[in-house]
């Protein structure tokens, strides 16, 4: 203990005020690591995993909007010599969300000064659920909740760093489109040249787009849109498939939208820690960039979340818990503060002690609060996903073409197949995806022997085209659907 009371001593002598970070950011890597799936995992909406992961590994292109950035991480996450693919290609959501909530610390430190405030603000965050979940899976999210804490710690900056603002935001479109809301902050530059240059590293991070394209043209097993046109590359990189999601809910789902949103904050903080959030951003008001710029994405997040009818819209509103927290750090700052001010003369001031009680208070509440959550957040046992896409690699007969249905039976079988290189002999077919025609090109590229028929197939019509394939169906419905005709 005393050497390690030394190695604290001697790091905070030689970088005063960043072990706090570090060691924050240490404490959450090591909650998402006890909690981090070791495997391919169906957990927290974690069907795209599959995908990703398959798309990542192969040099492919994923679903829309084709994520050139993660791509380009995830991969190197790959090359990492420890467990699994899929459990390497996890760690980048962890570290992540981890250094996202290290820039919220960053965001209430720099606001506010009180180191103790600064740390509830980047827990509250790494340890809120909607964060959390997403750092123990593969998927987007958490990136995309790095890339919105970064541009917002940077465009807090005096001066402002228009090349990292820039490249920052190119990059976060690269990740999610809907990084998009995050312009007002990156191009309110003081000046033109300042503009231009921000435009300038914009237009150098969007440059990761080129790795779809460059990608398809190696004809990958994975290839959504085959964006090797402009056509299918537009069509890839807007999302069209999803368009239709867009102001498509009625009134009484419209109701339920806002009532859900409401439900999702509570599980966040808790009532305490909404009261601390509200504070911050009401009584402690400051007419600064900080609460202007957070209460910008809040509103333009949630707007988007509430309007656009997916099931897995919610997680459109991390930034928006982003936000709260941020107010939740400054909430907590100002009750330290009126706790220590001094009362009208002739009395003494209050005593310190007050306040650092009510500091630590709050803390044991947001760890009491995150240790309910643990439970539910843990995806290290969720093995469904595996257990899925081993039962099928295993009962398959020889040279079967497998027909497959849902988001998890076809992408935890892309995972297996490609990705895992298991059953060389198979030929998995997306049944959903048949009626495009870059999906049956990519079949004929993948499967040449294969005669996929046209122009819209039906499965039944593949199989009578290569009577001397047997023919299986899979879909997972809360468990494993297997029917196989000879």
């Amino acid at each position: 203990m005393e050497s390690l009371n030394s190695i604290l001593f001697f790091y905070e002598m030689k970088f005063p005020g960043r072990l706090p970070p570090l060691l924050l950011t240490v404490g959450l890597l090591t909650v998402y690591g006890l909690t981090l799936a070791p495997g391919l995992t169906w957990a927290h909406r974690g069907a795209d995993g599959g995908d990703l992961i398959a798309a990542a590994a192969t040099g492919g292109v994923p679903h829309p909007t084709g994520y050139p950035t993660y791509l380009l991480l995830a991969r190197l996450f790959q090359f990492l010599p420890v467990g699994t693919l899929a459990f390497r290609t996890n760690l980048l959501s962890a570290l992540a969300a981890a250094l996202a909530a290290a820039l919220v610390y960053g965001l209430v430190k720099r606001a506010s000064q009180n180191t103790l405030a600064a740390v509830l603000s980047g827990l509250a965050f790494g340890l809120s659920p909607l964060l959390w979940s997403q750092a123990v899976i593969t998927e987007v999210y958490a990136l995309h909740a790095f890339f919105v804490a970064l541009i917002l710690y940077l465009s807090l900056r005096e001066p402002g760093p228009d090349p990292a603002l820039g490249l920052s935001f190119g990059l976060a479109m690269g990740n999610h489109v809907t990084s998009i809301f995050l312009l007002p902050l990156v191009f309110a530059a003081p000046n033109r040249s300042s503009l231009l240059r921000r435009l300038a590293w914009t237009g150098a991070g969007l440059l990761t787009y080129l790795a779809l394209p460059l990608r398809a043209l190696t004809n990958p097993p994975v290839n959504w849109g085959n964006p090797v046109t402009l056509k299918n590359f537009l069509w890839l990189a807007t999302g069209q498939l999803y368009r239709d999601e867009l102001l498509a809910l009625t009134r009484s789902a419209l109701a339920a939208r806002l009532q859900s949103a409401a439900a999702l904050l509570r599980d966040q903080f808790g009532l305490a820690g909404l009261a601390l959030s509200l504070l911050g951003l009401i009584f402690y008001f400051r007419r600064s960039r900080l609460h202007r710029n957070t209460i910008w994405i809040a509103a333009v997040f949630f707007v988007f979340a509430t309007v656009y009818s997916t099931d897995d819209s919610y997680l459109y509103l991390l930034p928006l818990v982003l936000s709260f927290s941020v107010w939740l750090g400054l909430g907590v700052d100002g009750l330290m503060d009126a706790l220590t001010s001094p009362r009208k003369e002739p009395l003494p001031p209050r005593d310190k002690k007050m306040a650092w009680m009510f500091g630590l208070l709050a803390l044991t509440y947001l760890l009491a609060l995150a240790a309910s959550h643990f439970p539910r957040m843990d995806a290290s046992h969720d093995a469904r996903a595996e257990q899925f896409g081993e039962m099928v690699m295993a009962q398959m007969p020889a040279d079967t073409i497998v027909f497959a249905k849902g988001d998890e039976a076809v992408f935890a079988l892309w995972y297996f197949h490609y990705a895992m290189k298991e059953r060389p002999d198979l030929a998995v077919i997306a049944e959903d995806l048949l009626a495009f025609d870059w999906y049956r090109q990519t079949l004929k590229e993948t499967y040449p022997s294969l005669d996929v028929g046209g122009p819209y197939p039906f499965p039944e019509a593949v199989a009578a085209k290569n009577p001397d394939r047997p023919a299986c169906f899979v879909e997972y419905l809360e468990r494993t659907w297997i029917r196989c005709d000879p």
